[in-house]
C-alpha cells in the first residue's frame, strides 16, 4: 500500500500507513479528546508565550516520516520545530515531539510499531499518554532515556529546557 491508498479512503475512515501496512484507526473516546485537548493547550501556550517558531499540530495530521510513499502517520500531537517541513498536505519528515495518547485498541501499535518506528525515522521524544493508568512514558531518543511519570506529575519536556507540566486529572482516568 501507499500514501496514495490513504488518501482515496472513504470520508470519515482514517488509519494511518507504516511500511506498506495499512492500520485502520477507530474513532476517538471522549477522554482520548479530553487529554489531546488539555495537551495542545499547554504546549501552544508554552510556544505562544516564548515566541517560539515551532508548530504544534493534532490529529488528524499527516506526517510523512521517510521519503518515500510508505508511512503516513497521524500522531495524536505534534511538534515541529522546524517549519519548512510543514505544508498544506502536512509534516515531510520527522517531528521533533511527538505525544501518543493510548486507546483501547491502540497499546500496541503505540507502545511498540509507532516507537521503533518514531525512534528509527529521528523524533527526538516520543510520549505515551496511558489514560487507564494516569500516566506518561517518556522516551528521549536524543539522549537514549525513558522515564514514566503520573499525570499529576510534573513532566519535564526534553526538547524545550525549562518546560514542564502535569497533565493533573483529566477525563475519566483512574489509576
Amino acid at each position: 500500500m501507499t500514501v496514495k491508498d490513504i488518501f482515496s479512503l472513504p470520508d470519515g475512515e482514517r488509519a494511518e500507513l507504516i511500511d506498506g501496512q495499512i492500520y485502520y484507526m477507530a474513532p476517538l473516546s471522549r477522554t482520548h479528546q479530553q487529554i489531546m485537548g488539555s495537551l495542545y493547550r499547554k504546549i501552544a501556550d508554552y510556544i505562544d508565550s516564548e515566541d517560539n517558531s515551532s508548530e504544534v499540530e493534532v490529529a488528524p495530521f499527516a506526517v510523512f516520516l521517510n521519503a518515500d510513499d510508505k508511512t503516513c502517520v497521524e500522531p495524536d500531537i505534534c511538534v515541529i520545530c522546524d517549519s519548512s517541513k510543514v505544508d498544506d498536505q502536512g509534516c515531510n519528515g520527522a517531528p521533533d515531539w511527538i505525544i501518543e495518547i493510548i486507546s483501547p485498541g491502540s497499546r500496541h501499535m503505540d507502545y511498540f510499531i509507532k516507537l521503533f518506528k518514531y525512534q528509527s525515522s529521528g523524533v527526538r521524544e516520543y510520549w505515551i499518554a496511558d489514560p487507564s493508568k494516569g500516566r506518561v512514558t517518556v522516551y528521549n531518543f536524543e539522549k537514549q532515556t525513558f522515564e514514566e511519570y503520573f499525570f499529576e506529575e510534573d513532566i519535564p519536556v526534553g526538547i524545550y529546557e525549562g518546560f514542564q507540566f502535569s497533565l493533573g486529572y483529566v477525563g475519566s482516568w483512574e489509576r
